[in-house]
């Protein structure tokens, strides 16, 4: 890999760790990154997913002031993450991926339609959402719901985090900033369980993950201190407008 290339992939990690770590976007700019490089889809995805680790360390030693007593919380999404996580890797190493494509971008749309309406979907299924900080009725819905996206998470992860977000955010009736956070430690559960898949069975260009890598952690650290200080409407909206943006790219691309 040349100098130009490493130097690419680096200058994406960091667009995809800051990305990943404010808006569950990170592979709008690493994924296509790995495909100039050279990398053939397969490796690119993979390499991808083992690249994005770093993401969460970042994402996670930034937001220790929103991650503060959500250990309870924390334990479910990351049981959750880790099933899914595990099961998207499977899929990837053992089923076609042109079914997935195809679905993949509505499933992206509806995740970013869902933050555009997450105050009315919390008031309709309970209205003691009234009040910031009551506890949802029940966490299993959202178990089932973090575990189907952990499951995209491992298989492709394109927009994951924008779907992990829209099921955090509906169900939960913390500020954006703290359901950002966790989201941050979701995805990055579901990336690690698929990763240690990937790395013994999968074709990973380690110095492409490498490079990659190093930027996303730089980027990611910087996530969380700006989500802390943006008002949450607009940033709520800008991401869910990013989404939908991304599904169509998405979709352009499956057709």
């Amino acid at each position: 890999m040349g100098l130009d290339s490493v130097a690419l992939l680096v200058a994406a990690g960091m667009a995809a760790g800051l990305a990943g770590s404010m808006a569950g976007l990170a592979s709008l700019f690493s994924y296509p990154a790995l495909l100039a490089a050279g990398l053939p889809p397969i490796a690119a995805n993979v390499t991808n997913t083992v690249a994005m680790i770093t993401t969460m360390i970042g994402a996670g030693a930034s937001s220790r002031r929103e991650l503060r007593g959500q250990g309870s919380l924390l334990l479910r999404v990351v049981a959750a993450a880790v099933l899914g996580g595990s099961l998207g890797a499977l899929l990837l190493l053992t089923t076609p991926a042109g079914l997935f494509e195809l679905i993949v971008p509505w499933l992206i749309a509806l995740g970013s339609v869902l933050l555009l309406v997450r105050d009315r979907l919390r008031l309709a299924a309970d209205p003691r959402a009234r009040v910031r900080g009551a506890a949802p009725r029940s966490l299993l819905p959202m178990a089932g719901a973090m575990v189907l996206v952990s499951v995209y998470a491992g298989y492709f992860g394109a927009g994951a985090g924008v779907l992990m977000l829209a099921v955090l955010s509906v169900s939960l009736t913390e500020p954006l900033p703290v359901a950002n956070a966790v989201k941050n430690i979701a995805t990055g559960a579901a990336n690690i369980t698929a990763a240690v898949a990937f790395a013994f069975l999968a074709p990973v260009d380690w110095a492409a993950a490498g490079a990659l890598a190093v930027g996303a952690l730089v980027g990611s650290s910087l996530g969380p201190v700006i989500v802390r200080r943006l008002p949450e409407r607009p940033l709520r909206i800008a991401i869910a407008l990013a989404g939908l943006g991304l599904a169509v790219r998405l979709w352009l691309d499956a057709i």
